[in-house]
């Protein structure tokens, strides 16, 4: 049996969990910034550093006691080492780094992604060879695992994240941060659709691109405003939302029919989109196991750390004290 300690604080969340064998739950707690960065309309890297040095040990130790665990229980220490914003990232790594030396208790360093991915092990046991969407703030990318713990990327953002392209069109549509679930209720008002475009980039390609969307987007704000017409922020709403779950989705579909996996997994703060979780099942549900993580583990949490690190530990994947941040980690196989 494994209990493990896992600690996230790669962007604005200070977040910290009890997790039991990979798979089970024992306590998940999240301190959440929003309200702070809202009003600057996007994360600021220094406030949200200064947030999770003031909230980083109360998250512990409200984790440790909701699980009913002391230090001499854990079996390891995981924390993400990456990436994410640096300073950010600091705070949880010092933190993990300074329990683990002084209980004696191993460390492990989790890439942010991995634990994304592993946060469906949380909901039921991932079957190989299987095919990962990863959907959030500053990553999207189709990752093909033929087996536990090995990462093969096929196919990513060539220059926007899908969060980012949402906080963009948002903020030009003028709603608040964070724009992904606001573009999206502001979507569901419409009646009509302002049509968008898709870019599909080469053939045989598996990557995406969002920039000239979210220029779509600020291009027909500025010619309505050229020709004195109030543009229909909802129908625009819709028309990106339409655009942006029209190219996820068919991108997955063709990497399944291409690779064949047992299961397509859906990853990241992005999964929590109601429309793109509707999008998948309709398209996949019949064809192969789909597995969306409900809401609490689509976001970044320390569960999901938690159990990557679990897999970590049986695969013999260890950090030490010199352990530092690393936002711009590149994503590496651990088995």
């Amino acid at each position: 049996m494994t209990i493990i300690l896992a600690i996230e604080t790669s962007c604005d969340e200070t977040a910290a969990a009890v997790i039991k064998d990979g798979t089970t739950i024992l306590a998940n707690v999240v301190a959440t910034q929003m309200e702070s960065h809202a009003r600057f309309g996007g994360v600021v890297p220094e406030v949200a550093s200064r947030h999770h040095v003031e909230a980083v040990t109360a998250v512990v130790e409200e984790a440790l006691e909701k699980a009913e665990v002391t230090f001499s229980d854990l079996t390891a220490v995981a924390v993400t080492e990456g990436p994410g914003l640096v300073g950010a990232l600091l705070v949880g790594i010092h933190t993990a780094k300074a329990i683990a030396f002084a209980h004696q208790l191993p460390l492990i360093g989790v890439h942010h992604i991995a634990g994304h991915i592993y946060a469906n092990q949380l909901v039921q046991p991932m079957q190989f060879p299987l095919l990962a969407l990863v959907a959030s703030g500053g990553h999207t990318e189709l990752i093909l695992m033929k087996e536990d713990g090995v990462f093969e990327p096929i196919g990513q953002t060539r220059d926007d994240a899908v969060g980012e392209a949402y906080d963009k069109a948002a903020r030009a549509m003028k709603l608040p941060y964070p724009g992904g679930p606001n573009v999206e209720k502001l979507a569901l008002e419409a009646t009509e659709e302002i049509k968008l475009p898709r870019s599909w980039l080469e053939k045989g390609s598996y990557d995406f691109s969002f920039s000239g969307l979210k220029s779509a987007v600020l291009n027909r704000i500025h010619n309505d405003q050229q020709k004195g017409i109030d543009t229909n922020f909802a129908a625009l709403a819709k028309g990106f939302q339409e655009s942006v779950t029209d190219v996820l989705v068919t991108r997955t579909v063709t990497a399944y029919d291409e690779f064949q996996p047992k299961q397509v997994l859906v990853a990241g703060g992005v999964a929590a989109n109601k429309g793109l979780r509707q999008a998948l099942e309709n398209r996949l549900a019949n064809k192969v196991e789909l597995v969306i993580p409900p809401l609490h583990l689509c976001t970044d949490n320390a569960a999901m750390i938690g159990a990557c690190a679990h897999q970590m530990w049986l695969s013999g994947a260890r950090g030490d004290l010199s352990m530092n941040g690393r936002p711009g980690m590149p994503l590496q196989s651990f088995a």
